[in-house]
């Protein structure tokens, strides 16, 4: 209407001037004011879909879709609920704001949903009070009723506090002595006329002489005490419960305090900007605690350099537009909602070529493994392996790649001896940083809490998993040992046995598998989705064959051996045989030859029975033994498993409707019926692939068919039981 345009024409830079003051308090901070974060996610879409476009060639190479991003805010409606709509930036009262954003995106090019949400430190710094939690609680449970993933952006300074500010003015002391105040007081109380001007309820009190002694302050306004910590639990809860149902993930853009650094963790998938600390306590208020100054700076409690290593963030960044941008990277391995199947994204690195880069004897970067080099390919697409958590369990790598575009979690082992630095305190003047040394191929506590960890974050992302084991064991030492090795290593079996999609269990070349290592992932944990496989040139057994030397071929056997195959032995023990037992000189001589003749071949008898020891290991003894399901050499195993993975993501997106069709069927049953009806060979995935992508129509009608006649059964048995 003509009061509107009026407006605009009498003040045409209001609207801009608020926002010019909210970007320069939130650049403060060091972070982006909320409602910018929108553009950044508009520009890290583009680059990312230059990147992709830029890999591809040929005639079929896609274009970037238009309006690749767009946003509506979520608004609280009158019924309290949140709905997705517009307002005017920088009109929100409440210091939180948040947004379902459409993204277009390689994977999906016709758009997926994602809910952001996101602290504005330009309200009240950023703090948490009761209308932040309702909103933040609301926007989350939104995100879990759509079944879509849900990131926050957090940049905070924890719970709200406040004072009830009307009544400072209007107190008075009773002091022990009035003449001499500095003997104490008893009480603050109010006067008779003051207190009949309070609002009903805001105080409570008892009757004085001089009027009206304060017990409680209640205050009228909500949020400047306790009611903020319970929201603050609420929101905790709603953040634990998130994490199991959807795919969560944070982005630290500034200094994120207590319930802020709380509900990060909750989320468990952390993007750290380098200027931004998790904190409980911030420095000064901490200072203050020890009595002196111990701290200087928030940075030295949470910034990347102590978050990093301990494993609460998995990727750090410099700057926001790079936050975004792994944001955006990282969305890309999660299926569209929790139920949808992995994303697979048009791979431009063809799927049946060899592995090139190969794994040594001697210790290398298991990375290379995985993403190959410039002149030699690695297991994964070209580019598309990206490794998280890498400052924390460094004897482990864990990461995303993409295998003939479908996204796959990976566990590599490393073989090289790697590092763990633990810092000085320096509110304890006697501690110093000490440094640990981890060897290669052996999991420590950090790193077996580190594998459990990324376990539980790839399976609630619906990820497929390869797990290219190289472990000789677990670090038993004593100060493993109290560093709680057996509760973090336990932890591996329990994410494995809840894990709900296929796990490939791989020993590269060179790679071995040994005692507990072993048994903390053995398929047996969850036969129906994990498998294991072995290059010919690997080893798995129960100690080193050094070890089982030691045990079982020692050198009294390893002696029996000489004399059975040495030609000079046996001469030397003919001789002995036939000397005469009178002729202790001639004996004692020949006794001499053959002592020395024993030496001599000890180091070749040693590593005979070593060689003996070691093939009982190999792959072929492995297979034989049913352990492994099959050998697949290095070079090829790319092709195999994106076949194998591809056949199982459709096989097990049909046995779970099978079984919601009809609820007497087990995954085995339903397994059962599949391989029934399949014409292909069953152990062949390339032709069990095709053969269930041309009949996938006879497949479904088939589902279709049983859910029919299993809820006829169903109604059939309860008339049956009305009958009675």
């Amino acid at each position: 209407g003509e009061g509107k345009d009026s407006v605009c024409v009498l003040d045409p830079y209001d609207g801009a001037n608020i926002i010019q003051t909210k970007r320069a308090i939130a650049r403060r901070v060091g972070s982006t004011y909320a409602y910018d974060f929108l553009g950044l996610i508009e520009v890290g879409l583009l680059q990312e879909w230059d990147e992709y476009l830029s890999g591809m060639s040929g005639s079929d190479v896609p274009s970037t879709p238009s309006n690749v991003f767009e946003a509506q805010e979520l608004i609280e409606g009158d019924d309290g609920e949140l709905y997705p709509g517009k307002r005017e930036i920088g009109t929100n009262k409440v210091g939180m704001v948040a947004w379902v954003v459409t993204m277009k995106t390689p994977e999906y090019p016709e758009g997926r949903e994602v809910v952001f949400i996101s602290n504005d430190v330009t309200v009240q710094s950023g703090s948490f009070g009761v209308p932040e939690d309702e909103l933040f609680y609301k926007a989350s449970k939104y995100a879990r009723e759509h079944k879509i993933p849900r990131v926050y952006l957090s940049c905070n300074s924890g719970a709200r506090i406040g004072l009830v500010e009307d009544l400072k003015p209007k107190f008075n002391i009773k002091f022990v002595d009035a003449a001499n105040p500095s003997k104490g007081f008893e009480y603050l109380y109010l006067t008779d006329d003051v207190y009949k001007t309070l609002p009903e309820g805001s105080v409570n009190v008892e009757k004085v002489p001089e009027g009206w002694a304060i017990k409680d302050i209640i205050g009228t306004s909500e949020g400047i005490g306790v009611e903020n910590l319970q929201g603050s639990g609420k929101i905790a809860g709603e953040t634990s419960r998130a994490y199991n149902e959807i795919f969560t993930l944070s982005y630290v853009t500034g200094r994120s305090v207590g319930i802020g650094a709380y509900l990060v963790r909750l989320g468990q998938r952390v993007i750290q900007m380098k200027q931004g600390p998790m904190l409980l306590t911030g420095y000064g208020a901490l200072n203050k605690l020890l009595g002196r100054e111990v701290y200087t700076s928030n940075d030295q409690l949470g910034g990347p350099q102590v978050m990093f290593p301990n494993g609460c963030t998995h990727e750090v960044v410099d700057d926001d537009q790079e936050g975004v941008r792994s944001i955006i990277q990282w969305l890309s391995f999660v299926p569209k909602t929790t139920d949808a199947i992995s994303p697979v994204r048009q791979s431009a690195d063809p799927v049946n070529r060899d592995v090139q880069w190969k794994p040594t004897p001697t210790p290398y970067d298991p990375r290379l493994m995985l993403s190959g080099t410039d002149d030699a390919a690695g297991f994964f697409d070209k580019g598309s392996w990206k490794e998280y958590l890498a400052g924390w369990g460094k004897s482990v790598v864990i990461g995303r790649g993409r295998l003939g575009g479908i996204p796959m979690g990976a566990i590599a082992v490393e073989t090289r001896l790697v590092e763990r630095i633990i810092p000085a305190d320096p509110a304890d003047p006697n501690s110093r940083e000490a440094i640990m040394p981890q060897a290669g191929q052996v999991l420590f506590p950090d790193s077996s809490y580190k594998t459990a960890q990324a376990l539980r974050d790839f399976n609630n992302e619906g990820l497929p998993v390869m797990i290219f084991a190289n472990w000789r064991g677990f670090s038993g030492g004593s100060r493993d040992m109290s560093g709680e090795i057996l509760k973090f290593g336990s932890m591996i079996v329990d994410a494995l046995r809840d894990y709900k999609h296929p796990i490939y269990v791989y020993f590269p070349p060179y790679g071995e598998l040994r005692g507990g290592s072993w048994v903390v992932v053995d398929p047996t944990i969850n036969e129906e989705k994990m498998t294991m496989f072995s290059d010919p040139e690997a080893r798995g057994g129960i100690l080193e064959p050094a070890g089982i030397v030691e045990i079982k071929f020692r050198v009294a056997d390893q002696l029996k051996a000489m004399h059975r195959i040495d030609p000079q032995l046996q001469m030397l023990d003919a001789e002995l045989e036939s000397t005469d037992d009178t002729d202790k000189t001639a004996q004692a001589s020949i006794k001499e030859q053959i002592a020395a003749r024993e030496e001599l071949l000890k180091p070749v008898y040693l590593q005979a029975a070593t060689e003996f020891a070691d093939l009982h290991d190999k792959t072929g003894r492995m297979k034989a033994k049913g352990v492994i399901k099959d050998a697949v050499p290095w070079a090829q195993s790319r092709k195999y498993f994106f076949y194998l993975a591809k056949r199982r993501i459709a096989q097990d997106n049909y046995v779970a409707h099978l079984k919601a069709a009809d609820s007497s069927l087990n995954s085995v049953s339903a397994l059962n019926i599949l391989k029934g009806m399949c014409t292909a060979d069953w152990e062949d995935n390339e032709a069990v692939l095709a053969y269930y992508t041309a009949n996938d129509a006879a497949i479904t009608s088939k589902i279709n068919e049983m859910k029919i006649a299993s809820i006829k059964a169903q109604i059939e048995a309860l008339q049956n039981e009305l009958a009675k």
